[in-house]
């Protein structure tokens, strides 16, 4: 299914990429920073940080996995500072916060959504059908989510959406967390999931839109690019640490690995609420075009 993809990546390259090289580099005759290395250490750390933890979740092997995760988190770190905004890792107000609160957010839905449909087979034991059940809700949820969140853009404010959105993919995941309990009926955990989807709706395009309006101008790319490698960054992350969680309880008990995995995505997105309180003021709306001097009418001086 993935790879039915490629021909569309194509199609749209041959389009897009002719038209980049016309555009030729920028006028402002500024050094731009080659930012092709740090994007390749990025990724690099980021899978050695991966496999430490299947590592050690999964084999045991501690001191190799350990070792693994140390360089991955401190070779990541140093090299992603060259790819997001100064002052991104810290969450410094406007901006930077922006493109770290996505991160987190990604990671706390996306980081809990893996494991949904294995909570509801393999610890409900009910059939793949129920699990596409959960998931389609939660498609929904984020559908109706953007549809609230647009028609409320005038009227509320961009980190309002953030901070309810939040909230309710945190009262999710803890309806995620109480359906691992067999006493729980399954029935709660779908309409959790499809709340949870409702939350990630009112929450997701409003850092978009955040970002766009405090990038500066002409940096509108980068700050763009910027968002979506915390987007990248804080799915795969959230995914394998979750994983392995999972992995640590295969073996003994599986809801218990789920749950940590829960847990973890939870505990990431009240970190993400926190930091909600930094991100820029005001409301998603793009700001008024500036109208255009209204025609001096001449007088009769000119006339004459």
């Amino acid at each position: 299914m993935f790879l039915g993809l490629l021909p569309v990546v194509a199609v749209a390259g041959s389009i897009g990429v002719p038209a980049l090289i016309r555009l030729g580099p920028p006028a402002s005759g500024q050094v731009q920073e080659h930012r092709l290395i740090y994007g390749v250490a990025v990724a690099a750390c980021a899978t050695m940080l991966l496999v430490g933890l299947t590592l050690v979740a999964g084999s045991g092997a501690v001191l190799v996995g350990g070792a693994l995760i140390a360089v991955g988190v401190a070779g990541g770190l140093s090299a992603l500072r060259h790819l997001v905004p100064p002052g991104t890792l810290t969450a410094r107000r406007g901006l930077p916060a922006t493109i770290l609160s996505r991160g987190l957010l990604t990671f706390a839905f996306f980081g809990a959504d893996a494991y949904v449909t294995l909570a509801i087979t393999a610890v409900r034991h009910r059939s793949p059908v129920v699990a596409g059940i959960a998931v389609t809700g939660a498609t929904l949820g984020w559908t109706a989510g953007a549809w609230v969140q647009a028609r409320l853009s005038e009227t509320w404010p961009g980190p309002r959406f953030v901070r309810t959105g939040l909230v309710i993919i945190l009262a999710g995941i803890a309806g995620m967390v109480l359906v691992l309990h067999p006493a729980v009926p399954l029935a709660e955990g779908l309409v959790a999931w499809t709340v949870a989807g409702l939350g990630m709706g009112l929450a997701y395009a409003p850092l978009s839109l955040m970002m766009l309006r405090k990038a500066p101008p002409g940096g509108e790319g980068r700050a763009s690019a910027s968002l979506n490698l915390a987007d990248v960054l804080g799915t795969a992350i959230g995914i394998g640490v979750g994983g392995a969680a999972v992995a640590a309880g295969a073996d003994g008990n599986l809801a218990l690995g789920i749950a940590a995995a829960f847990a973890a995505a939870g505990a990431v997105g009240v970190v993400a609420l926190v930091i909600t309180r930094r991100l820029p003021p005001g409301t998603t709306v793009p700001p008024p075009a500036a109208q255009p001097a209204p025609a001096r009418v001449p007088d009769h001086q000119d006339q004459r």
